[in-house]
């Protein structure tokens, strides 16, 4: 399946800024910052296993495509979402920014949008499969 695969982070932009506006530490993000986070995805049809790899912690959501279901932010938080998919990419809205996810050759191209008082914000993390 198209996104099955490990990825490593080879770029980030607007990391800081847009970490910031979705409240996480200034810690946390200086961590991040320095690690190569890895993104392990499993497709099967619309069921997805989609993890991130950090220094201390695993994150996975399990999802299929059109249902909702329940996900956890990078900051821990659950909520309950819809993940759908768009023009080949994955969509979530999660409670503070919108991700938007597609397999461009080898990279997986992660793009999460806020938008609030500062204006919108997009952070683009490009990951290449390893």
């Amino acid at each position: 399946m198209a996104f099955t695969g490990k990825y490593e982070v080879e770029s980030q932009e607007n990391y800081d800024e847009f970490l910031k506006r979705i409240g996480i530490p200034d810690d946390v993000i200086e961590k991040g910052r320095s690690f190569k986070t890895v993104t392990e995805v499993v497709q099967n049809g619309n069921e997805f296993t989609w993890s991130q790899i950090y220094p201390n912690k695993t994150m996975t959501n399990k999802f299929i495509i059109g249902q909702e279901c329940e996900m956890e932010t990078m900051s821990g938080t659950k909520f309950k979402a819809t993940v759908t998919m768009e023009d080949g990419k994955v969509c979530v809205k999660f409670p503070n920014y919108q991700q938007m996810v597609e397999i461009c050759g080898d990279k997986l191209i992660e793009c999460c949008t806020v938008s609030g008082a500062k204006g919108t914000l997009t952070m683009k993390r490009t990951s290449k499969r390893v």
